[in-house]
């Protein structure tokens, strides 16, 4: 049927396609109504067309135009992570106390809502944590998500590092530019050998002449 269809229709078919099928709907509709001296016989009339006719269907989707269609895609490979897998957070206790991932596990809770909470391992977790999780309520860590199995709701991070307390300047600059990769860390040696030597720096009178002052 598929090659029958594709030998059947042009391209001036898919111009002419949505008339095409406004013809065929009218055709069926003045054939019913021609079938009206029974309210069965008319019924009848209709399967039977419907059984025997094998031709292409109105809503066959393969008739359509591709100016009618939605094209749809699925994901087959990652090629690049553009996330830097690191999120700042809180951590808590898991609600249920009496399971064995209680023992093991903590949660992170992201600041954003764009990434994924997280199970991170106890033994990452500061020393008192589990006998004083109040005292961390409010405190800024750094997680990094290492693996995300299918069948769990829940990623599987690592804490990299204590920030301080949520809503002060230092820790909350540092978890922005962690999250998305800066790198802040002090400049080598050499990058400030290539900086003046000679303080206070002024820009020469020459130099000032060939540039364009925008201040």
């Amino acid at each position: 049927p598929d090659v029958i269809i594709e030998a059947q229709f042009d391209d001036n078919d898919a111009e002419h396609g949505q008339d095409h099928f406004q013809d065929m709907l009218a055709d069926d509709i003045t054939k019913l109504s021609l079938d009206t001296d029974e309210k069965g016989e008319a019924h009848s009339s209709y399967l039977y067309r419907t059984k025997q006719d094998d031709g292409p269907k109105v809503n066959d989707p393969r008739l359509l135009p591709d100016k009618f269609l939605q094209r749809t895609a699925k994901v087959v490979y990652i090629l690049e992570k553009k996330h830097s897998r690191a999120a700042t957070g809180f951590i808590k206790l898991l609600a249920d106390k009496n399971s064995e991932l209680f023992r093991r596990c903590a949660m992170f809770s992201p600041v954003d809502h764009r990434v994924p909470r997280a199970y991170v391992s106890l033994a990452d977790c500061p020393p008192d944590f589990v006998t004083r999780p109040e005292d961390y309520s409010n405190m800024l860590f750094i997680c990094r998500i290492v693996d995300w199995k299918e069948d769990s709701n829940f990623a599987t991070g690592q804490l990299a590092k204590s920030l301080g307390q949520a809503g002060e300047i230092e820790p909350e600059t540092e978890g922005i530019l962690t999250e998305y990769g800066v790198d802040f860390s002090d400049f080598s040696p050499e990058a400030l050998e290539c900086l003046p030597q000679s303080l206070p720096w002024v820009i020469s009178p020459g130099e000032m002449a060939k540039r364009r002052d925008l201040r």
